[in-house]
């Protein structure tokens, strides 16, 4: 039976991922984090210390599964030899988008969170969003590196942060269907949008990035 120390916790976490994928850091007011999760301030100090540390503890949560899914593809792609930029692309896309499905019924609001978080206007998120994705995020950019010899690592590192980009582009679910475009109503489901933004950035590293 849980706790209500631990109900508490979860459900300042949860309303922090609603409201912050939301409106952003800046724009989420504490109170309103507190009000909507029926909790108060000094609930958010002891569990956390503060809306900083709430934000970081939401994102640890949100993320820890999907880097440890990224670090054990690259794993075992590696150790079966050096893996092919697509490979390192399917390893690295599909973590992502396979966090709607992992978290059910809250894997949309999770994925938003993230993606509006992991570019977020202030330096200051943006730093803590890396800090908790920044290890395995490098060893993915140096394994392609090295699978794209015939590009220069300044372009690779260009394509791999456009990669992040639309990625989080995807998760915050700010691209807008071209109006009048055929299926333009319907949102993809994660596997299909998997395939096609695969797809898509391989044809990008291999033919889009210059000497």
């Amino acid at each position: 039976m849980e706790t209500p120390v631990e109900t508490t916790r979860e459900r300042l976490l949860n309303v922090a991922e609603q409201r912050f994928g939301e409106g952003g850091y800046e724009g989420t007011s504490l109170r309103a984090i507190t009000v909507a999760a029926a909790a108060n301030i000094a609930a958010v100090n002891y569990h956390f210390g503060s809306k900083e540390a709430l934000l970081r503890a939401a994102v640890a949560r949100a993320m820890a599964p999907v880097n440890t899914e990224r670090r054990r593809r690259l794993d075992q792609l590696e150790a079966g030899g050096p893996p092919t930029p697509e490979e390192l692309i399917r390893a690295f896309i599909e973590p992502g988008l396979e966090l709607v499905l992992r978290r059910g019924d809250r894997g949309a609001v999770v994925a938003r969170f993230i993606g509006r978080i992991a570019f977020d206007p202030s330096k200051r998120i943006r730093e803590l969003y890396a800090a908790e994705s920044d290890p395995i995020e490098s060893r993915y950019l140096a394994a392609l590196q090295r699978a794209l010899p015939q590009a220069s690592p300044d372009a690779v590192a260009f394509g791999y942060v456009n990669m992040l980009g639309l990625l989080a582009l995807h998760q915050s679910q700010a691209l807008s269907p071209t109006p009048g475009a055929a299926g333009s109503g319907d949102t993809p489901e994660p596997g299909k949008l998997a395939e096609n933004l695969v797809a898509f950035l391989v044809a990008a590293f291999d033919r889009g990035l210059r000497p």
